[in-house]
């Protein structure tokens, strides 16, 4: 069986939620990751904080970020373990992230350097 991140983007990070939505789409996301631990397919998460954080570029020049050049920012991932890419796509599939226009849940497969 393969690990495989779910990495979540979303369309504009500037755009912020209210207190009340941040809760109902924090319960979604426990509840999906418990039903994917459920079936013992879950290996970890991580969540990033947008604020305080810097880009360093192939010529070490340091900007602000964590959006660069770029609207799109990245809200979190977590790793799953999965029979195949598709098994995996599936889990993802179910995000909470993709009810928000144009958000999307990028699925890789992780290297196994064991």
């Amino acid at each position: 069986m393969n690990e495989y991140a779910l990495i979540m983007r979303h369309e504009d990070g500037s755009k912020i939620a209210s207190p009340e939505q941040m809760q109902i789409w924090m319960k979604q996301t426990m509840d999906w990751i418990g039903g994917i631990a459920a079936q013992n397919k879950f290996v970890g998460s991580q969540g990033l904080i947008f604020d305080d954080a810097r880009v360093v570029h192939f010529d070490n020049v340091v900007t602000n970020g964590p959006f660069g050049d770029i609207k799109e920012t990245l809200g979190g991932l977590i790793i799953v373990r999965a029979e195949s890419i598709d098994e995996a796509v599936e889990f993802a599939k179910g995000c909470p992230v993709l009810q928000g226009n144009g958000n999307t849940v990028e699925v890789r497969k992780v290297a196994n350097h064991k």
